[in-house]
């Protein structure tokens, strides 16, 4: 068995031609850029793109294919230049009669031709086919069902974010009143939870847990990722680890503190300032609305008395989190390793030396250790490392 790093969330802005697909996402966020990027900077050696259902994207795959840069696994997945492995995935929005949604799922694929008919079969059910994280006009059941058809996966995205999540807009209590939870494979956990404030849910125990970037940029892909026990890179591969089958495991998820994340803290919609419990008006501006904190939706949710035993969730500062990390010594870091993931993991506090200040590369170590401190985040602001 090998270790691979994976990270399963990632969008893509722009078509080989330049029109949009993630309206928010980056120009140069283009399927042959996140490959490259995935492979040669990052150090992922699994990414799922979740805008493959967009006809223009199946069209590029179908040219890498040709070309000889991307090629079909027997099992299923796409293998990027011998080295990476695409999950051809796609993202929806549910918002039905159902749910008070809007809610985001993941749906993935193991074939080019499955991926291609379930974008036949989404035509029918959306507005405009080639654009990401689209409105879908069917039940979550429905959307399960058709997926389980087609062989595919399917996996609740950011489960607890304050916008567009299962949990996180303060209506629904349960999976069960949206989803058949028997049609669930995994459960993304989102920026600002991690394991141990998921698993207050007990519903959720039997689930295994997934932590992905949901990078609308190419800086942004493996900010959260996992480490998973395969045999080889391949779809089944993966849908084994998932599953937990056969010795495949995911060993370990990587993922920001919470407090970094946007919505960790309840804050006031209108200034941001902290809301406390109890409180009916923010203190600063006297605005009465407020983005619940994740941290505040999760207790409200709690019912579990035991917990599971999961691997460990190692908390993970990006890079572009640390104090005096520009992007000249980024570039240097790069330059010297190869790979983000050989500076965040491998990296020695000597090697770090010879290329960046003492300051910084103190503060790379603390990061992997989890011994930096934070300031929280809330209401749509990333928290920040308290030097």
């Amino acid at each position: 068995m090998k270790r691979f790093f994976a990270d399963l969330h990632i969008h893509i802005g722009r078509t080989k031609s330049g029109k949009p697909v993630k309206i928010t996402g980056s120009k140069t966020l283009t399927l042959s850029n996140i490959l490259h990027a995935a492979k040669n900077q990052k150090g992922i050696d699994i990414v799922g793109i979740i805008d493959c259902h967009s006809p223009e994207v199946i069209e590029e795959m179908e040219d890498l294919i040709a070309e000889g840069k991307l090629k079909e696994l027997a099992d299923g997945g796409l293998l990027y230049e011998e080295k990476t492995l695409l999950m051809m995935g796609s993202e929806l929005e549910i918002y039905d009669l159902s749910c008070k949604g809007p809610i985001h799922v993941l749906c993935f694929f193991p074939k080019l031709e499955i991926m291609k008919e379930f974008s036949e079969w989404l035509k029918r059910h959306l507005k405009n086919i080639n654009l990401s994280s689209q409105r879908i006009y069917a039940t979550g059941r429905d959307l399960q069902k058709q997926v389980k058809t087609l062989g595919g996966l399917f996996i609740p995205a950011h489960v607890f974010t304050p916008f567009k999540s299962l949990f996180g807009k303060g209506v629904e209590r349960s999976l069960a009143e949206v989803f058949d939870p028997d049609l669930i494979d995994a459960i993304e956990l989102g920026l600002s939870s991690n394991i141990e404030m998921a698993d207050q849910l007990s519903e959720l125990h039997r689930y295994t847990y997934i932590s992905n970037s949901d990078a609308h940029s190419l800086q942004k892909i493996a900010r959260e990722y996992q480490a998973i026990q395969l045999d080889h890179l391949s779809y089944l591969e993966f849908e084994k680890a998932i599953k937990r089958k056969d010795g495949r495991e995911i060993i370990a998820n990587f993922g920001l503190n919470p407090r970094l994340g946007k919505y960790y803290r309840t804050t006031c919609a209108n200034c941001f300032t902290s809301i406390e419990k109890g409180m009916i008006e923010c203190p600063s501006c006297g605005s009465i609305k407020f983005t619940k904190g994740v941290s505040e939706r999760i207790k409200e949710l709690a019912d579990a008395k035991q917990f599971p035993e999961r691997p460990p969730y190692i908390h993970q500062v990006p890079l572009d989190f640390i104090p005096g990390l520009g992007p000249k010594t980024f570039q240097k870091l790069l330059s010297r390793f190869g790979t983000e993931m050989k500076i965040i993991h491998e990296a020695t506090f000597e090697q770090l030396l010879e290329v960046i200040p003492e300051k910084t590369a103190q503060l790379i170590l603390k990061a992997r250790e989890g011994s930096l401190n934070f300031n929280a985040g809330g209401g749509g602001k990333y928290g920040t490392v308290s030097e």
